[in-house]
């Protein structure tokens, strides 16, 4: 067993490739056998971690300073120093795994997914990976530097939101506006990288010897479990199941709002005309009222939070050149979550911080799979990743009255989870919509290619999933609104998973519904699997069933549709 790795985040930071080489190539050297196969992917998981977090913390790092240069070339030495040979060597040890014949009852999953890599592997690539992550730096720089000037004061786009949500028509419209003229002042920036970015992806799919780059994807998502025509099936459900109903609730608020039509600056105001939702005003009270929540969840979720709260492993506050967004992190070595957001004050916050804690506790409980290749997120179905988070989103929404140790009275309560579940409604067209584009762009790579003709298929494809929504006169900002899904430029054909895990997601609540703690403790009991079992199988042991069709989704949308009646009969 390998004793004398670093342990630390400085000495980890500290690596180079020659630390890591040694250790590979004793990997390489050593015999395999039934008996050290174990160990040796103990061993194998020990570097892997370490690779892993170096790389994770200098990713935290480009994203909280977009505009360091020191920071960035830090991060560019590593993936230009270190990630490509380290890759070549995993390549090795994969091929060596694999000719060896062994198996090992403990590492099934991790053994396919090995072997799905080890399909897709070129050595050419590994130039072409480190420019694509270049590439992802770039766009979160241009997205990161976005500010406006409102009232004489800078604001990022996040900064912007809760204006957006102002009860007085004329100021959100404003606010809404000046965000739109911002991220068009960069339209020809991000279309510019989009064409470098779709060049990158057709060569690496000609390395690798694919017909197409959704092929590679499905091979480096690891989707065993399911096809593009199942991708479209769930489209098509949605458009049938939930369209309609998503209009009912655009049409429902525009009625409320006493509106003509219903413009795109009405879509983040409450209809209640209350004033907006302001769950917290310091971020200690936002951190301590969130650990009394995860604590109602159930106590174990209460101690992991305050542990992150401890160990400096939350950056929520909201400043300038930060990167756009919320993630959640593990650092490999300490096994431990980082979550990144940056706070707007509303109560886009407070599902934020559920949300990533969900993912955090994903992590928290996972640390007890031995081998980083069943255990690490890139490893861990992001259809079931997403469980995780968007579970917790409605397994919290319970606390989080003023009465429970949370942040709103009943009233103010009824009207979060009530915009909470409306926006699962609303969610499901967009995602259908962004996976929709992304099967378009890569069964079309010339077009996809284009970003005019993308920008006229995303309308195209607005018009299919969002018709509730009236851009008449501001086509521009709706046919460049893909420039701010990050997803589609920086991690192709990660969308679905939102969508399906939704689905698992309301079903965990269901089950909530009628015993909480029975559907806590099967929650956790799949999250503590990591990757060790099948798609299907984690959603089974969450009490949930893994589907595409539109009677399953409907038996789940009515339920909410259910629940939204009875929070608009407390509200009026």
């Amino acid at each position: 067993m390998f004793k004398d790795l670093p342990t630390t985040a400085e000495t980890i930071l500290a690596m180079e490739w020659a630390d890591y080489e040694t250790y590979f190539k004793d990997l390489q050297a050593r015999e395999l056998t039934q008996a050290s196969l174990d160990e040796w992917l103990l061993d194998w998981s020990a570097i892997a971690d370490r690779l892993d977090e170096q790389y994770t913390r200098l990713f935290v790092a480009t994203t909280q300073h977009t505009d360091d240069a020191e920071i960035e070339k830090r991060f560019n030495h590593f993936i230009e120093t270190v990630q490509p040979p380290s890759r070549v060597e995993e390549q090795k040890l994969k091929e060596k795994l694999l000719a060896s014949g062994l198996e090992s009852p403990h590492f099934k999953m991790g053994l396919k997914k090995m072997r799905a890599e080890a399909d897709i592997f070129s050595a050419a690539n590994l130039d072409l990976l480190v420019e694509e992550q270049k590439l992802n730096a770039e766009y979160n720089k241009i997205l990161g530097a976005q500010t406006v000037l409102w009232e004489g004061e800078e604001l990022t786009l996040s900064q912007m939101y809760p204006l957006q949500k102002a009860s007085d028509r004329a100021t959100r419209e404003k606010a809404w506006k000046l965000v739109v003229a911002e991220r068009l002042r960069n339209r020809e920036a991000v279309n510019d990288l989009w064409t470098k970015f779709m060049a990158v992806r057709s060569k690496i799919v000609q390395n690798a010897g694919l017909g197409d780059y959704r092929a590679y994807a499905w091979a480096q998502k690891f989707r065993f479990d399911y096809s593009p025509e199942d991708c479209k099936t769930f489209h098509a459900a949605i458009e049938q199941v939930v369209v309609p109903l998503a209009t009912r609730i655009y049409e429902r608020h525009r009625q409320k709002l006493g509106l003509d039509t219903f413009r795109p600056w009405d879509q983040l105001v409450d209809t209640s005309h209350d004033e907006p939702l302001k769950p917290f005003d310091t971020l200690d009270e936002f951190k301590s009222k969130a650990r009394d929540i995860f604590t109602k969840v159930d106590p174990q979720f209460g101690e992991y939070f305050q542990a992150m709260m401890d160990g400096d492993l939350l950056d929520l506050d909201n400043r300038k050149n930060k990167a756009p967004g919320a993630y959640n992190l593990i650092y490999g070595v300490t096994r431990k979550p980082f979550i990144f957001m940056s706070d707007t004050k509303t109560h886009l916050d407070v599902e934020t911080i559920l949300h990533e804690g969900g993912h955090a506790f994903h992590a928290f409980e996972a640390a007890v799979v031995p081998y980083f290749h069943e255990r690490a997120e890139t490893y861990v179905p992001a259809e079931f990743a997403e469980v995780a988070s968007m579970a917790m989103e409605l397994l919290g929404s319970p606390y989080i009255t003023k009465e429970q140790g949370g942040f709103y009275t009943e009233r103010e309560a009824a009207r979060a989870r009530l915009e909470h579940l409306e926006g699962l409604v609303t969610f499901w067209p967009y995602m259908a919509l962004v996976d929709a584009f992304q099967h378009w762009i890569y069964e079309n790579p010339q077009q996809g290619a284009d970003p005019l003709q993308c920008e006229e298929k995303w309308g195209e494809l607005w018009g299919r999933f969002m018709p509730g929504i009236d851009y008449s006169g501001y086509e521009d900002a709706r046919n460049t609104y893909w420039h701010r899904q990050g997803h589609i430029h920086t991690a192709p054909f990660y969308y679905i998973e939102y969508g399906l895990a939704q689905l698992g997601a309301v079903q965990v609540w269901a089950n909530a519904l009628k015993d909480q703690k029975q559907a806590v403790a099967d929650y956790r009991k799949a999250l503590a699997l990591g990757s060790t079992v099948s798609l299907p199988e984690l959603f089974q042991a969450a009490g949930a069933k893994f589907a595409f069709d539109a009677k399953t989704l409907k038996t789940f949308v009515d339920l909410i549709e259910t629940e939204i009646e009875k929070l608009e009969q407390i509200l009026h």
